[in-house]
């Protein structure tokens, strides 16, 4: 089991200033999932009952001279503190700016070492900072590497995770959305969510007092998509969300405020623009971030990222 590569300097980045402290925010420990054309960064695909993330890039937009092996058909996967990775990678990029040296390069590699105190070698992801007259080493635990079962496991949770739902809305606004959240987690700890066909985000939290909550009304629709009848305009919102769900032509779901609070962390990572939609039966909230190619409006296909949110109650299924 082998890998070693380079980081490119969009990859150190990336990762730097945008993902590792959005990933660092959603957990301790995630996967480090390497294959011979992706680098993966996955939160609780094993759990159920938390918040879960699949960041994916492809290997050129991170590395350089990749180079990977396995029995397992080229593909590697290991546990890590995303905080220590993190630490790591500013601290390569610190020594790498203060070596005056234009060659230095920065390496990271898998590899296994004996600790001190110990008699039992164990893995570490490397770190070195390679110039011409000097090179720097850091090593940051990692877990044991999945078995061959664990690893199937693993890809058959993100195929699941992939499952993209029929229809999704865009937020049109971070900040307004993050302050709407900070109100409302002030009133409840479960948030409703309701999606329509028509574009439409309504979110509330309910107490045996008093239902306060926001609505974002003709957002662009991604997938499948409806007009609004217009005799429904002037009813309230939660009306035109009821007979909107016995058409199926909307969905709403249950989640811990405390969860979509965690999501929103991810808006570190500096999306251009975020997509919410209900999976089928409502199974959970799926939260989709964009980024686009830097200068334009293009998607940029190298980078994906989203999060699923379990739901307490699915209100339509």
């Amino acid at each position: 089991m082998k890998f070693k590569a380079f980081f490119t300097s969009d990859g150190v980045n990336l990762l730097d200033k945008r993902f590792l402290p959005a990933l660092d925010k959603l957990g301790r420990l995630c996967h480090m999932y390497l294959t011979r054309d992706h680098a993966m960064f996955l939160h609780n695909l094993f759990a159920a009952d938390g918040v879960q993330s699949v960041a994916q890039f492809k290997k050129e937009i991170l590395f350089r001279d990749y180079r990977i092996s396995s029995q397992n058909d080229d593909r590697i996967a290991f546990a890590i503190d995303p905080a220590l990775l993190h630490r790591a990678l500013r601290s390569a990029l610190t020594i790498q700016l203060q070596s005056g040296d234009d060659t230095a390069a920065i390496q990271i590699k898998l590899v296994k070492k004996l600790p001190a105190g110990s008699r039992n070698p164990a893995p570490f992801l490397t770190f070195e900072t390679k110039g011409m007259r000097s090179a720097v080493v850091q090593d940051v635990p990692i877990s044991k590497p999945l078995s061959r079962a664990d690893v199937l496991q693993l890809q058959t949770a993100l195929d699941a995770a992939q499952d993209l739902p029929q229809t999704l809305v865009q937020v049109p606004d971070l900040a307004q959305l993050q302050s709407l959240v900070d109100r409302l987690k002030n009133v409840g700890d479960v948030l409703t969510v309701a999606i329509t066909q028509y574009g439409d985000l309504h979110l509330h939290v309910s107490t045996s007092l008093i239902t306060v909550g926001s609505e974002f009304r003709e957002l662009r629709v991604l997938g499948v998509h409806a007009n609004a009848p217009a005799s429904e305009q002037n009813l309230s919102a939660l009306s035109r969300t009821a007979m909107a769900i016995q058409r199926d032509e909307a969905q709403s779901v249950q989640v811990s405020m405390k969860h979509l609070a965690k999501s929103l962390q991810c808006h570190s990572a500096k999306p251009d623009c975020v997509f919410y939609g209900i999976a089928p039966q409502g199974a959970c909230l799926t939260v989709i971030f964009q980024f686009f190619i830097p200068g334009t409006r293009l998607m940029d296909k190298s980078i994906s990222f989203h999060c699923r949110l379990p739901v307490l109650d699915s209100g339509s299924s």
